[in-house]
């Protein structure tokens, strides 16, 4: 270890810097750390060292770390596209879905803003980030659907133990005279509407049974979402190089960053974009089935 600090004991930060990036592209991530570090302890106004250590610390699963790099970087530059886009990555491994996904969205907003072609990489970080929170909150509804189905049910085997409660309580007559009186009241019961308890109960758990097939797994696949905008496709459109987008999509990113298909980035003009009637078939089908997906 003292050899190597020898080594780079007269090292310039810039060559600090690129010592680290050799270091790293050898996949060598401890070492580029202590590269970085160096850098940033001669100059620590460069946000790019910032963003270069982060990204050792997201190969090396030290998202704490990672976030705090790239904080660090984004306050000297809050237009770092990269620094948005390690500390969303970070903060989706901490399961942290809401602020990771804003911290995304602005890196895949400022990567079309500057003109940068970072292909999918960072759409398909915001995909993963969409659908894992998606999963959260299917998973809390169908708690919530469950708990809701034990609480009716409670509640009406307690409104039935009651009323038999009361008429034992208010009748000294035998207990044929008592249960007589019960099952007149379970067939006028306003509650029970001409249905035994039984029946009641029976009835409830067959309507969230249909439910809980209906919904249990709501799910949208990824094909049938936008690679651009990550919304349910309206107007798919197909590319040379067999990537769908919606319409609107693509062409803005066509206009406002360049005549490339932005996964494959392969010469695309807008010429070339060919409508996916199979795909909108799709798609209308998956709708009609789940209309809930019309707010995924």
């Amino acid at each position: 270890m003292s050899k190597y600090m020898y080594s780079t004991a007269n090292l310039s930060d810039k060559e600090l810097k690129d010592q680290g990036n050799r270091f790293f592209s050898l996949r060598k991530y401890e070492d580029a750390v202590s590269c970085y570090t160096k850098a940033i302890i001669k100059n620590p106004n460069i946000p790019t060292y910032f963003t270069n250590r982060a990204l050792c610390y997201l190969k090396l699963k030290r998202w704490e770390a990672s976030c705090q790099d790239c904080r660090r970087a984004l306050d000297m530059d809050p237009n770092l596209v990269k620094g948005h886009f390690f500390l969303g990555q970070a903060l989706l491994e901490m399961d942290n879905y809401d602020e990771a996904i804003k911290y995304l969205q602005r890196a895949n907003d400022l990567a079309r803003e500057q003109k940068l072609n970072f292909g999918d990489d960072i759409a398909s970080q915001l995909r993963a980030a969409r659908k894992k929170r998606w999963n959260v909150q299917e998973e809390k509804r169908i708690a919530q659907e469950i708990e809701l189905q034990s609480y009716l049910n409670r509640l009406l085997r307690e409104d039935a133990e009651r009323q038999v409660e009361k008429l034992r309580y208010e009748n000294s007559a035998n207990e044929d005279q008592i249960q007589d009186k019960i099952t007149e009241v379970e067939q006028q019961s306003v509650l029970s509407y001409f249905y035994s308890q039984e029946n009641i109960t029976s009835e409830l758990n067959s309507i969230f049974a249909k439910v809980d097939d209906r919904r249990r797994k709501r799910d949208v696949p990824d094909y049938l979402c936008g690679k651009i905008s990550f919304e349910i496709l309206c107007e798919p459109v197909i590319t040379p190089s067999g990537i769908t987008y919606e319409r609107k999509d693509i062409e803005e990113h066509l206009q406002r960053v360049g005549h490339f298909d932005p996964v494959t980035r392969v010469k695309l003009t807008q010429d070339q974009l060919i409508p996916n009637f199979a795909m909108k078939e799709v798609v209308d089908a998956f709708l009609q089935d789940n209309e809930w997906a019309l707010d995924y």
